[in-house]
């Protein structure tokens, strides 16, 4: 068996294996205070297993936990619900052992069959979980998923606090899949009692709790005083206001009023920002793992056809669109980031060719260009982005009319596949973890196709799907460029077909009041994105 204690998780997928030592928080924080933190939407759900957008994701982190976790401010794993973890020889078992003490918020004790209800949970259709397939690798997971059983084959509670999880196959990026909001551990009674009202009456092991949720208006965590990791949070509360313009957001924050805008700095302000000495002594710029696309829905014509969707990428002035949020990102060739393992360096994509993209369209049959819909959420720049997607097409024949709504409304329709074209910036793939699968399965691959997933282009290929299960199956550090190979075959197979416009590769801005402590990596947390609120702290 290979072992592995709490100090020691071997991040076993990441391009160079790392060991993840335990995390010293700041000697200078001081516990106590609250904060307020602003967006401009309400939020959809704050159920686990459904939420899944840049505005929920660091709220559901602060409110459960999963068997697996990251130091803060980095993607280095380590053990969260789990105290520690063995490994099979063959590298399909897991056998973990949990935390003992650990209670939820209602006050009961964390159990191992909490482990197989909450992965049950999430993996069961019912459930609609946007994340179902990032657990697919787990023996069981296809009979779940069609019906045909009501719970993972792979999942075995072997005492009150130890569950063995085996595998169907070997799975590189399994660890990080427990670390994943969508694999924290839920309170079956708390979920059937609020049936589909869990996503607005949470109930986790987090270092938060829900206090108040007031609709359109804000919502309040208060820190767990039973917390299982001692010293944090430092906070006694976080004010989440919602219903706040990014200007405004911004303008309050200049007064004191707010200690964090949740949507970043409005792209219309950033110069005026960066040009003041005082502001941009407050701003913090972070790498992310992200990629800004436009989806092309695969099963809608004539987009249905592959020169139309080629025609679509060759209309697309990247260059132009950079500049529209002041040049804080970088034209986009495939849809994983250039710092990405797995990236295919010298790919140059699909060239700006306004002719060449004419002459596709003729050869679709298409030649007089046809109507559609452009949707896009309508916080800015996104609607300013999606005006100059609209003039790129319209110079080619495409006539795009902008749907701009809420962050939700969007999600819905991706989801069900009524979009025909989505612009994605606002809700942008950024990587759940460092490796090149993640930004395959939940958004190319067939899992994400179905209704409710963030395949949002429904763009479904057997052949590399069966690609990408033959790379997450080369668990040997020793093979990693070959796995890296292979993921690269994957991504340009996607390009070949062109269900997405990659534009742009964004760089994350944000800023804070000057009252906030904590390092500058938990306010641009790869992981608990925006913000780690279980770390950051206030100074006075």
């Amino acid at each position: 068996m290979k072992h592995w204690l709490t100090s020691t998780a071997l991040a076993l997928c990441l391009a160079t294996p790392a060991l993840a030592q335990e995390y010293q928080p700041d000697p200078n924080a001081k516990a106590g205070g609250s904060i307020t933190v602003t967006y401009k939407d309400d939020v959809a759900t704050l159920d686990p297993a459904i939420g899944y957008d840049w505005q929920n994701w660091s709220m559901i982190k602060s409110l459960f936990d999963g068997l697996m976790d990251y130091v803060p401010g980095t993607t280095e794993l380590r053990p969260g619900l789990a105290e520690s973890y063995t490994l099979s020889e063959d590298g399909l078992t897991y056998s973990f052992t949990l935390r003992p003490g650990v209670t939820f918020h209602n006050g009961r004790e964390m159990t191992a069959e909490d482990v197989k209800y909450s992965l049950d949970r999430v993996t069961n259709p019912a459930t609609q979980s946007p994340g179902a397939g990032f657990f697919g690798s787990i023996a069981g997971y296809d009979a779940v998923a069609t019906g045909g059983a009501t719970e993972l084959a792979g999942v075995k509670v072997t005492g009150p606090l130890t569950v063995d999880i085996t595998l169907s196959r070997p799975d590189a990026t399994f660890l990080h899949v427990m670390a994943l909001n969508f694999a924290s551990i839920v309170p079956k009674e708390a979920v059937e009692e609020a049936g589909a009202d869990f996503g607005k009456l949470p109930v986790g092991t987090g270092a938060y709790k829900l206090a108040e949720w007031t609709i359109g208006q804000r919502l309040v965590f208060e820190k767990n005083a039973d917390y299982w990791r001692d010293g944090v949070p430092y906070l006694d509360s976080v004010v989440f206001e919602v219903g706040q313009e990014p200007i405004v957001a911004l303008l309050r924050l200049q007064q004191g009023e707010v200690d964090v805008p949740g949507d970043g700095i409005p792209p219309a302000k950033f110069q005026e920002v960066m040009a003041d000495p005082e502001q941009s002594a407050r701003v913090i710029e972070g790498g992310q793992l992200h990629t800004g696309y436009i989806t092309l829905n695969v099963t809608q014509p004539p987009f249905d056809k592959l020169e139309v969707r080629k025609a679509v990428n060759m209309a697309i002035n990247k260059e132009r669109i950079t500049q529209i949020i002041n040049g804080r990102a970088k034209p986009a060739t495939q849809p994983l980031p250039p710092s990405m393992p797995g990236y295919t360096e010298g790919y140059e994509g699909y060239a700006y060719d306004v002719e060449g993209a004419k002459a596709l369209l003729a050869e679709a049959g298409v030649a007089e260009g046809f109507e559609t819909e452009l949707f896009v959420m309508n916080t800015d720049p996104n609607p300013r982005i999606a005006q100059a997607i609209q003039q790129d097409l319209a110079a080619i024949g495409i006539k795009a009319s902008i749907q701009s709504l809420a962050q939700a409304n969007v999600i819905e329709a991706g989801g069900a596949g009524t979009a025909p074209m989505i612009w994605s910036g606002g809700m942008a793939w950024i990587a759940d973890f460092p490796d090149p699968s993640n930004f395959y399965g939940p958004i190319l691959g067939c899992s994400g196709a179905e209704e409710g997933g963030w395949n949002w282009s429904k763009f479904c290929d057997a052949a590399l799907d069966a690609k990408a299960v033959e790379a997450d199956s080369i668990a040997d550090p020793a093979m990693v460029a070959d796995r890296m190979k292979l993921w690269s075959d994957v991504y340009m197979g996607v390009m070949e077909q062109a269900p997405w416009v990659p534009v742009f590769n964004e760089q994350r801005y944000t800023m804070k009041s000057a009252r906030m402590g904590g390092a500058d990596a938990l306010y641009v947390d790869p992981v608990s994105i925006p913000v780690n609120y279980d770390y950051v702290y206030v100074t006075e």
